[in-house]
């Protein structure tokens, strides 16, 4: 019995609420002068939950020219919700006179319109109201009605009496203001004396409600509501237990998981590994080192195993160390005027010495075999045609060597592809959970998991053990770059030393302290145009313009590799 009148109350306090949030809002009937000495209305519940009403008005003095009554007939609740309910069958009649009705329906209230000038007797209003029995959370049916609402002159007296078709567990009333009621005058019933359920209001406004609600145990009145699940913020992403513990529980599952793909997919070789030489500085005399490249470690592969990611800077730096190595001179071409821009020309030179795929197809788009020298500017058709084919074979490259198991851009795709279509799986299951459901948050939880997957899909390429180790070397590398005394490389052959290590600083960085010591080699003032055998100045060119020559053909060059 406890659990059935919690459960009553509950249901009482929403219904009121409702009443009162809404009939806050709604306007007030048109007044048109007098007010009525008695509001009496004997309403009778049927079985089948349908509320008949007949309301008799005695007016006090000169009746108004008309008297207006506004329902009342859709009622939001805090919990999302609208009940909506159904005024019919209205009627009014001066004695045995029927009265012509106005009924005017609208999307949230019924007003009615009662022609009463002239009126020298009380005046009967009839209707009947679907909707106003409600399922009661606890078991049962509970009838909710303001019996007065809406009037449109002040009521001296108001009583109603309700007729039911069984015995009640629950009785209340409350009256006054629509936007805050309080108890009625009186109110009894269920008793000796009073079998019958009557209320009793005194000295009501304008407007003012009258609200009787009648409680009923399973089965004895049926309900009619027509309640209707509306979408708020509040409901689509509640903090409800079952709502935001789903939510919180997938995104906990869903960040461990994708924690766990990244260190057992993505996550690079961590045991333990020496550094594998890639180059080094290797002592010859006292102050004297040589640059030894290991292996045949070349710039375009180690910027790769950087980076993950085939760069214009490994392409570039691929380029000149084909012109290091002898396959090609780089010539930087006079300017046609001093406002022109700086072009340089590649020209292919015969040199038996193997290659790498890559290689063989970047040298064969910038220098052809047959035909003459080609313009870096020409460069754009034709290496756009190719560059796809050597960003592909320097990553078969890297995997050829053992860096990767498998190929970077493949392993980033695969999970690339996966992200976004999870993206969009999330993103409609979102859209459905927070339209139609009250589990918005847990829509988002499954958002943000695809958008993390997203993220870490970039991260999942995963060097191997000889990777580590070639890595490692590359950090050495870089070190040495940045700090070994330039004039280490001096002597008859320093053009060739430092030549050699330039594509490796280009990648790895430290450059410009390699090109100022290539320029700091030329030990006289007679212009070198081509004192370097792999790239070639204009006429008056000086080793001192070097550095910056040589930026330039980098800067311009990546572009170019890379320009639409």
């Amino acid at each position: 019995m406890t659990a059935l009148m919690a459960g009553v109350k509950r249901s009482l306090a929403v219904v009121l609420v409702a009443f009162a949030l809404l009939m806050a809002t709604m306007p007030t009937a048109r007044a048109d002068g007098g007010q009525l000495a008695s509001y009496n209305a004997v309403a009778s519940i049927g079985a089948d939950g349908v509320l008949s009403v007949t309301a008799t008005l005695t007016f006090d003095g000169a009746a108004p020219a008309s008297v207006q009554q506004v329902f009342t007939t859709a009622r939001r609740t805090t919990q999302s919700t609208e009940y909506r309910f159904a005024v019919t069958d209205v009627t009014a009649a001066s004695g045995s006179t029927a009265l012509d009705v106005k009924v005017a329906s609208g999307p949230i209230s019924t007003t009615v319109d009662v022609p009463t000038a002239g009126a020298t007797g009380p005046i009967t209003l009839s209707y009947k109201v679907t909707g106003a029995a409600v399922a009661n959370v606890g078991g049962g049916t509970v009838v909710v009605w303001p019996l007065l609402q809406g009037l449109s002159v002040p009521v001296k007296v108001f009583d109603a009496e309700v007729r039911v078709p069984a015995q009640f567990n629950l009785l209340d009333c409350a009256a006054g203001d629509p936007a805050a009621p309080g108890s009625c005058t009186y109110y009894a019933g269920g008793t000796h004396d009073a079998p019958v359920p009557v209320f009793h209001q005194e000295d009501s406004r304008s407007g003012d409600v009258v609200v009787v609600t009648l409680g009923f145990p399973a089965g004895q009145v049926a309900v009619n509501e027509n309640v209707r699940q509306l979408w708020t913020a509040e409901r689509a992403f509640s903090v409800a237990p079952l709502p935001l513990g789903l939510g919180v529980g997938l995104l906990l599952i869903g960040g461990l998981a994708l924690w766990a793909a990244q260190r057992r997919v993505g996550r690079d070789f961590a045991g333990s590994v020496e550094p594998k030489s890639v180059a080094e500085f290797k002592p010859i005399a006292a102050g004297k080192t040589e640059f030894v490249v290991a292996d045949g470690i070349r710039p375009g592969v180690i910027g790769t195993l950087a980076d993950e990611r085939v760069d214009p800077v490994d392409v570039t730096a691929a380029v000149l160390d084909l012109a290091v190595r002898g396959h090609i001179l780089i010539s930087e071409l006079p300017r046609e005027t001093v406002h022109s821009a700086t072009d340089w020309s590649f020209t292919r030179r015969q040199v038996d010495a193997p290659l790498a795929d890559y290689e063989r197809t970047l040298l064969n788009a910038i220098a052809p075999v047959q035909g003459d020298a080609v313009k870096l500017s020409n460069l754009p058709g034709s290496l756009h045609s190719v560059i796809g084919d050597v960003q592909s074979q320097l990553y078969d490259e890297v995997v050829a060597n053992g860096w990767f198991a498998r190929r970077p851009d493949a392993t980033r795709d695969r999970w690339g592809l996966a992200a976004w279509i999870a993206l969009i799986v999330a993103t409609a299951a979102a859209v459905g959970l927070i339209l139609f459901t009250t589990f918005g948050l847990a829509g988002l939880a499954l958002v943000l998991i695809a958008l993390g997957l997203l993220g870490i899909s970039k991260e999942m390429p995963a060097r191997t053990a000889e990777g580590i180790a070639v890595l490692r070397g590359l950090d050495v590398l870089r070190g040495n770059l940045a700090t070994h005394p330039v004039e280490n490389l001096s002597g008859p052959d320093a053009y060739t030393q430092i030549s050699a290590l330039v594509p490796y600083a280009v990648v790895l960085g430290g450059r410009d302290r390699w090109l100022a010591a290539l320029a700091s080699a030329d030990d006289d003032d007679v212009p070198d145009s081509d004192d370097l055998d792999w790239y070639h100045g204009p006429s008056g060119w000086h080793l001192a313009d070097l550095p910056a020559s040589l930026n330039n053909f980098v800067t311009v060059m990546q572009g170019t590799l890379f320009s639409r």
